[in-house]
């Protein structure tokens, strides 16, 4: 009688194990969340990274910066900005800034960025979807192309490279240039010829050999031969005279 109630109080602390074993869950670890993308400055950026003041001054003035600084910031497709150096903006004569309206110098500031980042390796590839939409929209766009490894970028009336990488860093990328994008829709395509290189000076002529195998003189008078035959007539016309004379002071003594 004793081992019939024993074996059911196995039977029960068993089960009641195995039930509290199989309604325990596996607890897996939950991933850290990512780390927040930090936030991008672009004035601090550009007044430290380089000689971009005269750039950074026409954001500010055209209310550009803003716009740059949400895409850079509030956005998944990120920003590309090709910043012009200040010795760009100090060299550029003609046509001048000055006399655009305040509409077209915006246009020309949105024209000098991409609405996506763009590492240099991704050039490559872009260069073979020419032309590229630029911030300004519509007509501005922008033709790359890569030539071993260099970036070059032509508008038309400008065609540059760039110089160096500001920043490229997922999402926002900045890369120095060293002219001033200028574009057709403002400037229009009469676009003046590039000036062609100075001629080489041409080399001086060799004398011309004469018909004995001597080289001929650019001299007349430098000619010894004809300097000898000049000499010898000249004396023997002297020679007559002088012994016509003779002759003459004979006859009257």
């Amino acid at each position: 009688m004793e081992l019939p109630v024993v074996f059911m109080l196995l039977l029960l602390c068993s089960s009641a194990a195995y039930a509290q074993t199989s309604k325990s869950p596996i607890l897996t670890p939950t991933p850290a969340p990512a780390p927040a993308p930090e936030y991008v400055n672009l004035t601090d950026l550009l007044t430290v990274a380089g000689p971009f003041h005269t750039f950074l001054n026409y954001l500010e003035s055209t209310k550009v910066l803003e716009t740059f600084q949400d895409q850079a910031n509030k956005t998944e497709e990120g920003i590309t900005i090709f910043v012009p150096t200040d010795s760009a903006f100090s060299s550029l004569k003609k046509p001048s800034l000055s006399n655009l309206t305040a509409d077209q110098l915006k246009s020309l500031i949105l024209f000098h960025a991409l609405p996506h980042y763009y590492s240099l390796s991704d050039f490559k590839n872009l260069s073979q979807s020419s032309p590229i939409p630029t911030f300004a929209g519509g007509q501005y766009t922008l033709n790359f192309t890569d030539v071993s490894g260099t970036v070059h970028l032509t508008s038309g009336w400008t065609d540059t490279k760039v110089s160096s990488s500001v920043l490229s860093t997922d999402p926002v990328a900045i890369y120095q240039v060293n002219k001033v994008l200028l574009p057709e829709a403002i400037f229009g395509t009469d676009i003046p010829p590039t000036p062609a290189p100075a001629p080489a000076p041409a080399a001086p002529a060799a004398d011309a050999p004469t018909a004995d195998g001597t080289k001929g003189s650019s001299s007349p008078g430098s000619s010894p031969g004809k300097s000898s035959s000049y000499r010898i007539i000249s004396w023997g016309i002297w020679g007559h005279f002088v012994l016509a004379v003779s002759a003459g002071l004979v006859l009257f003594l």
